[in-house]
């Protein structure tokens, strides 16, 4: 299989993905790669770029339905009270 995508137990954290997007990121505005590794470094960073993107969107889902839920519950009880 030529494809890098990882397996479900191999997707890092959110923290570890941020972590080590940020220390791509460093190494490409350091420069003096290679115009290969810096093509891996960039690849690398989009993928965990989705990563944080992925957890982030889940985080957001779970805040809306939290939020919808808890509104749920206070429309039922003294809806009046605007």
């Amino acid at each position: 299989m030529t494809s890098r995508t990882p397996a479900a137990d191999e997707t890092p954290g959110y923290e570890q993905a941020r972590d080590e997007l940020i220390e791509v990121v460093r190494r490409l505005e350091a420069g003096g790669t290679s115009l290969e590794e810096s093509l891996a470094l960039w690849e690398r960073g989009e993928e965990l770029a989705k990563v944080c993107r992925r957890w982030l969107e889940g985080a957001r889902a779970r805040l809306d339905a939290a939020l919808a839920e808890e509104a749920a519950q206070d429309g039922g009880e003294g809806a009046d009270e605007e």
